[in-house]
C-alpha cells in the first residue's frame, strides 16, 4: 500500500474525522481519573477497589491491542473506529446510572474495549494516506490532537461533574461518542480510491500476530512504549490527582492545572520528537533513553524530598513524566519501519500493549501498597498519605528496570539485522570535527 507523494484534501478529511474520534477516546479514557475522589464516595470504594476500576479498563485495553491490530489489518480502520465509538458511548451510559461496583466495572470494560479499537486504527491510516517522510510528524500530530481530550476531561468534564453531578457528566461523555461515530462512519476511508487492499486481509489473525512478533523491531517497539509511557498512565489515569491533592496538599484547581501540563508538553514536545525522529532515525532509541532516565531521576528527587515537595518540583515532575507521551510515539515508528506494510497494524497493536500492560499492573500495585501502608499504621494514617505514596511509588522503579532490560535486549537484536550503528559519542565527535 503506497500513499501519494503529496497528501490531498481527502487525506486531511479522513485524518480529521479519525483523529477527532481519538480525541474523544482519550477523553473517555482519562475521565475516570478526574472523577476518582467522587468515585470513592459513589461506590464506597477502598484504594484497591478504585485502582481496580482503572486496572479493569487498562486490562481490557491492553488485552485487545493485539487482536485489534490484526483486525485492523484485515477489516480496515473505518469499521473499527466507528465500532469503538459505539462501545465507549455504551460504557459511559452504564457508568452514568450505576452506583454498584459491578456495574461500574462493566462500564469501564466497555470504555476500555472501545478505546482499544481507536488509536491503532487511526495510526493504520497514516501510511495509507500520507507519504513516508511525513509519517513521524503525522504520528506526533495525531498524539497532540488526541491529548486535547485530557483538557476536555480536566476542564469542562471536571466542571460539569462538580456543578451537575456524576450522571450528567458521564451522559455528556456518551454524547461525545455519538458525535465521533456520526462523523467517522461516513468520512473515514481505509485507503485512497484505486489502491488495492493489503494482502493481510486474507490472512488469519494468529498468522499476522505470529509474524509481527517474530520481528525484533516489533518487540523493541513494545519495550519502547513500556518505558516511555507506563509512568505517565499511572500518574494520569489513576494516582496523579490523589497524590497531588491528598498527599502533597495541592489545591484541586492547581492540581488540575498541573495535570493539564501533560497536554501542553504533548503540543510543544511532540513536534520536536517527530522532527528529530524524521531527521535522525538511527538515534531514536537515544532520545527514548534520555527521557526515561530524566523521569526516573525526577521521581527519585520528589520521593526523597523531606516533607511535601515544593510546587515547582511537582511541576517539573509533571513536565518530565508528560514528555513520555510524545516519546512513546517512537514505538510506532519502530513498528512502521521494521515491518512490511501488511503487518503495520498488527505491529502497532503489539507495541501499544507496552505502556498499558505495565501501567495496569503498576496502578494495581500502587493501590495495594497504599492499603497495606494504612493497615500497617493501625488505621491511624490517611489512605492517601504522603508516606503511603512514597512507599507505593517505589513500585515504579521495578517497572522501569524490567522495561529497560527488554529494551536493551531488543535494540541489540534489531541493530544486528539492520547493520552496526556507531556509538552516539563517536557520531557526536565526528560531527564536531566536521564543524
Amino acid at each position: 500500500m503506497s500513499a501519494p507523494a503529496t497528501p490531498h484534501s481527502r487525506a486531511w478529511l479522513v485524518w480529521g474525522a479519525a483523529v477527532l474520534a481519538y480525541l474523544v477516546s482519550v477523553t473517555q479514557r482519562t475521565s475516570f481519573g478526574i472523577a476518582g475522589l467522587e468515585a470513592t464516595e459513589r461506590y464506597d470504594a477502598s484504594a484497591s477497589i478504585l485502582a481496580t476500576f482503572s486496572v479493569v479498563q487498562l486490562l481490557v485495553y491492553a488485552g485487545m491491542q493485539i487482536p485489534v491490530g490484526a483486525l485492523v489489518d484485515r477489516f480496515g480502520s473505518r469499521k473499527m473506529i466507528a465500532g469503538g465509538a459505539a462501545l465507549m458511548g455504551a460504557g459511559q451510559l452504564v457508568l452514568a446510572f450505576s452506583d454498584v461496583t459491578a456495574l461500574g466495572f462493566l462500564g469501564r470494560v466497555l470504555v476500555g474495549a472501545g478505546d482499544a479499537m481507536t488509536f491503532v486504527s487511526v495510526m493504520r491510516l497514516l501510511p495509507a494516506w500520507f507519504p513516508p517522510r511525513r509519517n513521524p510528524i503525522m504520528a506526533q500530530l495525531t498524539g497532540m490532537v488526541g491529548q486535547v481530550g485530557q483538557i476536555v476531561s480536566l476542564v469542562p468534564f471536571a466542571a460539569l461533574l462538580h456543578l451537575s453531578g456524576w450522571t450528567s457528566a458521564f451522559l455528556s461523555l456518551a454524547g461525545l461518542s455519538v458525535l465521533a461515530f456520526t462523523l467517522a462512519a461516513p468520512a473515514v476511508r481505509d485507503r485512497p480510491s484505486g489502491v488495492p487492499a493489503p494482502a493481510a486481509e486474507n490472512e488469519s489473525l494468529g498468522s499476522l500476530i505470529k509474524q509481527a512478533w517474530a520481528v525484533p523491531g516489533t518487540r523493541l517497539a513494545f519495550w519502547t512504549h513500556w518505558i516511555s509511557a507506563f509512568g505517565l498512565n499511572v500518574f494520569l489515569l489513576s494516582w496523579g490527582y490523589p497524590f497531588l491533592v491528598s498527599a502533597q496538599g495541592v489545591e484541586p484547581a492547581m492540581a488540575s492545572t498541573i495535570m493539564a501540563l501533560f497536554v501542553v508538553v504533548a503540543i510543544v514536545f511532540g513536534p520536536v520528537v517527530g522532527t528529530a525522529v524524521a531527521r535522525f532515525p538511527l538515534r531514536r532509541s537515544n532520545l527514548v533513553l534520555l527521557v526515561v532516565f530524566a523521569a526516573m531521576l525526577t521521581w527519585s528527587v520528589v520521593l526523597l524530598w523531606p516533607g511535601r515537595a515544593p510546587l515547582w518540583l511537582l511541576v517539573v515532575l509533571a513536565l518530565v513524566v508528560a514528555a513520555g507521551g510524545p516519546t512513546s510515539m517512537v514505538a510506532f515508528d519502530f513498528a512502521r519501519t521494521e515491518n512490511p506494510p501488511r503487518l503495520i497494524g498488527t505491529a502497532t497493536g503489539l507495541a501499544n500493549v507496552g505502556a498499558f500492560s505495565g501501567a495496569l499492573i503498576a496502578i494495581w500495585s500502587v493501590g495495594v501498597v497504599l492499603d497495606l501502608a494504612q493497615h500497617a499504621s493501625g488505621g491511624g494514617r490517611e489512605l492517601y498519605s504522603l508516606d503511603g505514596f512514597r512507599l507505593a511509588f517505589l513500585v515504579l522503579f521495578v517497572f522501569y528496570a524490567v522495561g529497560l532490560i527488554g529494551f536493551f535486549i531488543e535494540r541489540r537484536r534489531t541493530r544486528r539485522l539492520r547493520g552496526p550503528v556507531p556509538p552516539l559519542y563517536r557520531s557526536v565527535v565526528r560531527r564536531l570535527h566536521r564543524g
